[in-house]
């Protein structure tokens, strides 16, 4: 039941002396903890005021507003348009200018793997960074996306005691320079895929190296795996972050809460459920 007129603008006269109160306290000195707490406060306030506030007008908002230039927007736009790019074998990367994302598809047998083989959900996805963060061409941003598919290209053929280089594929996408890191938000948002390090599963495969040296560092699960690279079993001492049999259950446990998107079609509805409702 709707308040009466009267009392709800008692109501907002009465919240407009509260919040003249609060500004007129000296927030400095608040210890972190307490001023945490309060900012908290006030943000649920506010997001409940706000609604009240669009419920008052008489013209209502339109929900979304379409912004290119929104980087919600952007990334989307830019990860949908990677997908649609043709899938090339791993094991052939021609060298080309530019910088952007890209994403790994695995069509082997390594057992694990069974519900992505062969299938439109990439087992990894990720982005290369231009040479000149204020390029603006292709060249001018380098062959960074071609070098970082070579890495992984080359760390994926050390492991060949589990994995064979001709059983990968990829997408790459070059994308103006600044777009490429929302484009791998929301691609990494789409696909959850099991190799990126969010997902803490079986992370690593993007490492470059670890320091011997160092006696704290664990081996990845990625290393665990599928060993191969030479500086991630060198040191007798270094232990795995996590025994095999456990990352394989994470895997499958990954797979069953969030069901691989096997065909474009599917992508393609996600996206656009999503897309109506971007912030």
């Amino acid at each position: 039941m709707a308040a009466p007129p009267d009392k709800l603008e008692r109501l907002a006269a009465r919240l407009k002396q509260l919040s003249e109160t609060i500004a007129a306290e000296e927030a400095a000195g608040i210890p972190a903890q307490s001023a945490g707490r309060v900012r908290k406060t006030i943000a649920e306030a506010y997001e409940k005021l706000r609604k009240v506030m669009e419920d008052l007008d008489p013209i209502k908002h339109p929900g979304f507003v379409f912004d290119p230039s929104n980087p919600n927007v952007a990334g989307r736009i830019a990860g949908i348009t990677m997908i649609t790019q043709e899938r090339k074998p791993l094991a052939a990367i021609e060298r080309f200018y530019g910088s952007g994302v890209y994403a790994l598809y695995y069509n082997g047998d390594f057992p694990a793997y069974k519900r992505i083989r062969k299938r439109e959900h990439p087992i990894y996805v990720g982005k290369a960074d231009p040479a000149d963060p204020a390029s603006k061409t292709a060249m001018e941003q380098g062959d960074r996306l071609a070098d970082r598919l070579g890495d992984h290209r080359r760390n994926i053929a050390k492991a060949e005691s589990t994995l064979r280089l001709g059983d990968f594929e990829y997408r790459a996408l070059v994308v103006q320079t600044g777009w490429q890191n929302e484009a791998e938000n929301y691609l990494i948002h789409l696909f959850s895929p099991i190799w990126n390090n969010e997902m803490d599963i079986c992370y690593g495969f993007g490492k470059h190296g670890d320091n011997p040296e160092t006696r704290a560092n664990l081996r990845s699960p990625w290393d665990t795996l599928h060993p191969g690279r030479e500086w991630a079993h060198r040191d007798p001492k270094m232990k795995d972050a996590r025994p095999a049999k456990r990352i394989v259950e994470d895997i499958k446990k990954h797979l069953a809460k969030c069901p691989p998107l096997g065909t474009l079609d599917e992508i393609l509805r996600r996206f656009l459920d999503e897309i109506r409702t971007v912030p």
